[in-house]
């Protein structure tokens, strides 16, 4: 894997505009399109009206405004951070291990988490709500024990290089993750249908309790990610040319595997496993924008809450009145997105 060449370093101002004005524009379409379609034009101006000092009537009924702050606001917003933590996730993963086709779930986060769901779910223990939801508590607990285990293998590495330990420790934890979930569902039948539900990813809310669960920490990684953005750039010309630039490189690499590795648990167990998030945003923000991770990582966090968004309205829309699990929805773009990605690593090398 070789390193990456430094693209453009400086974060232009027009180009945080694009992003903020494509999540303004992905959160007025999540506000306004759905089973009761709402004007664009009345949304705005409701959005609007509750301002501070300004007042002015939308038209919409109680019944409306119902549905846009207790039902879909919430949804949008927890679409957007769950969007922006899995995408700068991605990112900071393909910065640490120089591989362009990292994504948020390689340590086995996915694997740990789908098992601690599914131990909730199958135990019957999954009818609370929010933060007294078992299923997803048990689904973070079952994602960092995972990370974990993957960190506590990959350190045995001996001599292998410690990304190369670290990635096969991740795919061997996530095969056991992966099994032994296989094993229960086989055991528990009844339930495969829920569980299925929750590995195809939803965003599906109870008002606002899985936004006040998710947003500290999506808050605090993210922070964590974007403030060693510029390190990152170090790390693409090899961990022994970084250490001579006075980087250190376990410390730095332990940090942001943390913190994406948390982030990326917490939104996982509230919005189930949506592949491919983090591996579109990036590299689309990367073609479009330069490959310096300093300019990637704060475009990516508000592009992939745009783009989650997005996503969330075809899953909504596709098969009214029912609706697909938007893992479904990332999938159909992802896989092609994917082969891309493959090729275009093969031609850069």
């Amino acid at each position: 894997m070789g390193p990456e060449r430094a693209g453009p370093a400086r974060l232009r101002g027009w180009w945080l505009a694009s992003g903020g004005l494509a999540v303004l524009v992905a959160g007025v379409a999540g506000l306004a399109l759905g089973p009761a379609d709402l004007g664009f034009g009345e949304v705005l101006v409701e959005l609007v009206d509750r301002l501070p000092l300004v007042e002015v009537d939308s038209g919409l009924g109680e019944r409306q405004q119902a549905i846009i702050w207790e039902i879909r606001l919430p949804r949008v917003v927890l679409g957007l951070l769950v969007g922006a933590m899995l995408a700068t996730a991605g990112g900071a993963y393909q910065g640490v291990f120089r591989n362009p086709l990292a994504d948020p779930y390689l340590l086995g986060v996915a694997a740990g988490a789908g098992f601690g769901a599914t131990m909730a779910i199958v135990s019957g223990a999954g009818d609370g709500v929010g933060i007294l939801d078992p299923v997803p508590l048990s689904a973070f607990a079952g994602a960092l024990a995972a990370v974990t285990l993957t960190y506590l293998v990959g350190a045995t590495g001996g001599r292998l290089d410690p990304v190369t330990s670290l990635v096969l420790s991740g795919v061997a934890v996530a095969s056991f993750f992966t099994a032994v979930q296989t094993f229960v569902q086989q055991r528990e039948s009844e339930t495969i249908r829920q569980v299925y539900f929750f590995v195809l990813g939803q965003l599906r809310t109870a008002g606002w309790n899985d936004v006040a669960l998710l947003a500290p920490y999506t808050g605090v990684c993210l922070a964590v990610i974007l403030m060693v953005r510029r390190r990152l750039d170090a790390l693409g010309v090899g961990d022994e040319e970084a250490g001579s630039l006075g980087l250190d490189v376990r410390r730095m690499r332990l940090v942001t595997v943390v913190a994406a590795s948390l982030g990326t648990a917490a939104a996982v167990s509230v919005s189930g496993l949506i592949g491919f998030v983090g591996i579109i945003v990036p590299h689309t923000v990367r073609l479009l924008f330069g490959t310096s991770y300093r300019v990637i990582l704060p475009l990516t966090v508000l592009f992939g809450g745009a783009f989650l968004v997005l996503a969330d309205i075809v899953a909504r829309l596709a098969v009214q009145p029912a609706e697909i699990p938007i893992g479904v929805v990332t999938a159909f773009l992802g896989a092609p997105f994917f082969v891309l990605v493959l090729r275009t690593a093969r031609r850069a090398r």
